[in-house]
């Protein structure tokens, strides 16, 4: 315990914790964005539950992989090799690299789906809406939560050497992110271009997890800068929809 109040009495311990819940939330937009547009499929009254199961089991999922971290660094060696001819470098594939892989495929199938869904006009509106089963989508959401949690453990054990600092910022920004998941949601399925826009993201970072499965690197700076601008430039056409909206003219019989 004295060894606990001593690392928090030193100011960089601070510093650290403050830089990895800042990490922690921008890495877990993506799964905020992936659970708003699953929760969207549930009826009105269960979509909260669903984000809230989604964002706790999240955080359950972070804490235990913090506490197996040699397991997790272990996930970086390679299982087996793959030996090319003709002097190409061997590729050793790692149980990250699975994962990554596997993710990286589902987000791709499942925005995919989602946009062809969307495009052919398959979803149905109003009373009469087909809507998914609360397990159906728990399912989906646990999947990439797995996904997303792998990738910011072990964006955390680069930067913090303390696991104790690690669980506090996971801690903070899953409350961080279940305070303002609702709002997010809502404002991803109440616009349907956003949500077209949403999709897309998922679409860029199911081929980044991909890419990182073959030892490629994208820096996530790009990704997320371009997420941003292309936010933006959508709240600017959002904006400017509402000015040069004609008003409804009635009719003279309409008076009548």
């Amino acid at each position: 315990m004295n060894d606990f109040f001593e690392l928090f009495a030193r100011p960089d311990t601070w510093l650290s914790l403050l830089t990895l819940t800042f990490m922690e939330v921008v890495l877990g937009i993506d799964n905020i964005v992936f659970i708003s547009i699953v929760a969207g499929k549930l009826p009105p009254e269960s979509q909260g539950r669903a984000r809230t199961i989604g964002l706790m089991l999240a955080l359950v999922f972070r804490i235990m992989l913090l506490l197996t971290i040699s397991w997790i660094v272990g996930l970086k060696e390679p299982l087996f090799t793959i030996n090319f001819p003709f002097g190409f470098d061997d590729f050793g594939v790692t149980g990250r690299d699975i994962i990554l892989f596997a993710g990286g495929l589902f987000l791709l199938a499942k925005s995919t789906t989602e946009i062809h869904s969307k495009l052919e006009g398959e979803e149905e509106h109003g009373p009469q809406r087909a809507y998914h089963s609360l397990q159906k989508v728990i399912i989906q959401i646990v999947l990439v939560d797995i996904v997303f949690s792998f990738d910011s453990i072990l964006t955390a054990v680069g930067l913090v050497d303390h696991v104790s600092i690690m669980i506090i910022a996971v801690i903070i920004s899953m409350g961080i992110m279940l305070a303002f998941s609702k709002i997010i949601g809502d404002f991803v399925n109440n616009h349907p271009t956003v949500k077209m826009l949403a999709l897309s993201f998922l679409i860029m970072i199911g081929v980044m997890l991909i890419v990182e499965a073959f030892h490629g690197h994208i820096p996530k700076g790009y990704v997320y800068f371009a997420m941003a601008f292309s936010l933006g430039v959508e709240m600017l056409n959002m904006r400017l929809r509402k000015v040069t909206t004609p008003p409804v003219k009635l009719r003279d019989s309409d008076y009548d």
